[in-house]
């Protein structure tokens, strides 16, 4: 189907309009469940999704909780940051998201979120803020710098964050400090009311290219990178292999698999059988790539 786009110019939206927009469009993005502490102690949890680690030496987390579009007034976290310079980001799961849905309503600075959402607040080793014992990890965290980026409703204040201490269920984790995706279970946010669940089939695995150089599309022989059966996705998988096999391989491929060959009638059996293994075992990239080389 033919695209055909629109454009937009963000001023000549309303910021609400324009917010849902962004929301829709940089998206999924995770949630920093942010817990912070008054100067009489008094604890404030919240969610905010715009947020993102940027660096990992130093660690260093960002997040932004943004004025209100409503009032324009900033949010009690941001008072309770420029007030202590300490925060807890909890990363959210599929546990406790619709508790931490609760603990999002704009309620006054002296309602304890913690006892609104039924979570338990915990005591952290390095800063004031508690900790949420029912989230799978916490990043205890002093702030660096609160980068405010206008005074009008909807302006973001990016929170820089040095993350001090880091609190992981052990249940989560798979080998040496990796997580597992479908431990965790995390959640992130998406425009409007919907969020995504990051487990089960919405978590696949794409090889990282920075440990070899692929050959890149421009090498992929034209009666493959032409094919009208292939897509963009499974050509950059055959794009990112190291090196195009040579005709001796070819013709190695094609002597020691002949009962393997003799099961494909035609061309349209060979794309058929070459787009299943690319979905379901993307590891056996070159076999398939071999195969459609018998094309020509």
């Amino acid at each position: 189907m033919k695209k055909k786009f629109i454009t937009i110019e963000p001023k000549e939206l309303k910021i609400p309009d324009l917010h849902q927009t962004l929301l829709g469009l940089v998206s999924p993005r995770p949630i920093a469940f942010a817990s912070t502490i008054d100067k009489e102690g008094n604890p404030n949890l919240a969610p905010f999704s715009f947020f993102n680690v940027f660096s990992s030496n130093p660690p260093t987390v960002i997040f932004s909780p943004n004025r209100s579009g409503k009032t324009g007034k900033n949010k009690d976290t941001i008072h309770n940051l420029m007030d202590t310079m300490e925060v807890v980001i909890n990363m959210v799961n599929f546990d406790i998201v619709q508790q931490m849905n609760v603990a999002a309503c704009e309620y006054p600075a002296d309602i304890n979120e913690f006892i609104k959402s039924g979570l338990t607040p915990i005591e952290s080793d390095l800063v004031k803020p508690f900790r949420v014992k029912e989230t799978p990890a916490q990043l205890e965290c002093k702030v660096e710098q609160i980068i405010t980026l206008g005074s009008q409703g909807g302006a973001g204040n990016l929170v820089v964050c040095r993350v001090l201490k880091i609190h992981i269920d052990e249940n989560i984790i798979h080998e040496k400090y990796k997580i597992d995706p479908h431990k965790i279970d995390l959640v992130a946010r998406m425009g409007a009311d919907f969020y995504c669940r990051a487990s089960g089939n919405a978590v696949f695995e794409v090889p990282k290219p920075n440990q070899k150089m692929g050959i890149g599309f421009d090498n992929l022989p034209d009666f493959i990178k032409l094919h009208k059966d292939l897509t963009g996705n499974e050509l950059g998988q055959l794009a990112n292999l190291e090196n195009l096999p040579s005709s001796e391989e070819i013709q190695n491929f094609i002597q020691e698999n002949q009962d393997f060959l003799n099961q494909f009638h035609n061309e349209h059996d060979k794309i058929l059988w070459a787009k299943k293994e690319l979905s379901v075992y993307p590891n056996d990239t070159i076999k398939v790539l071999k195969l459609l080389m018998t094309l020509k």
